[in-house]
C-alpha cells in the first residue's frame, strides 16, 4: 500500500492535488491509519511523528502526488457572550475541563454536549447549533514539534529527506523532550 510520509502545510504547496480526503478533527490526529480519498485511492498515513493535520494541508505520497486535507463539517455548539472578559472567562472554564475549543474573536466552538451548553448558558453564553469544520486550538501540549511540522520548510520530514537538520535551527532540541501527558509541572493535581 502506498504511504503518505510528509505534510505540506496549508499555503506552502501550489501544485494541483491528485485527490482530497475529508476528515473530521479526531481523524486528522491519527497517524498510522489506512485512509481512502474521495476518489477511492487507499494509502497509509505514515508520518515521522504524530501531528494534527489542518484543513488545507496536503499529504505527500511516496510517488510525489498531493492529497489535500479537507476538514469535514461536524455537529458543533457555537457560543457567544456579550463582553470580551466574559469570553475569556468562558474559554478559561472550558480549558479547565481539557475540552477541545476553537477560539474566534467573538465566539467559541465546541463539540455538542448538553452539559457543556448548560455550563456556558450559566456563564451568559448564547448557544447556536451549527455544522462546520472543527479546528480547535493546539494549546501548550501541542508542543513545538507540531508547530514545526507546519512551519519548517512547509512539511514534516525524516532524517533522510535530503537536507541538513542541524545547522538551520537556533533553538535547543532538549526542550522538546516533554511528553504530552506530563503534568508534573502543574501546581494542581488531577483526580
Amino acid at each position: 500500500m502506498i504511504r503518505a510520509n510528509f505534510i505540506s502545510a496549508k499555503g506552502a504547496w501550489q501544485a494541483k492535488p491528485a485527490d482530497s480526503i475529508l476528515l473530521d478533527h479526531s481523524q486528522r490526529g491519527v497517524n498510522g491509519a489506512e485512509l481512502k480519498t474521495t476518489r477511492g485511492l487507499e494509502f497509509k498515513l505514515d508520518l515521522p511523528r504524530a501531528v494534527t493535520l489542518r484543513g488545507g494541508d496536503a499529504l505527500v505520497l511516496e510517488d510525489g502526488r498531493l492529497i489535500e486535507v479537507v476538514s469535514a463539517p461536524e455537529a458543533l455548539s457555537e457560543i457567544r457572550v456579550g463582553e470580551p472578559k466574559d469570553l475569556a472567562r468562558l474559554a478559561w472554564t472550558l480549558g479547565g475541563r481539557h475540552l477541545p475549543v476553537q477560539i474566534f474573536a467573538n465566539r467559541l466552538r465546541v463539540r455538542r454536549d448538553a452539559a457543556i451548553e448548560e455550563l456556558a448558558r450559566g456563564l451568559g453564553g448564547k448557544i447556536a447549533h451549527i455544522e462546520a469544520p472543527f479546528d480547535p486550538e493546539g494549546g501548550a501540549y501541542a508542543g513545538p514539534d507540531v508547530e514545526a511540522a507546519h512551519g519548517h520548510e512547509g512539511h514534516v520530514h525524516g532524517p533522510d529527506c535530503g537536507h541538513d537538520h542541524h545547522d538551520h535551527h537556533d533553538h535547543d532540541h532538549k526542550a522538546h523532550d516533554h511528553k504530552a501527558h506530563d503534568h508534573d509541572h502543574h501546581d494542581h493535581k488531577h483526580g
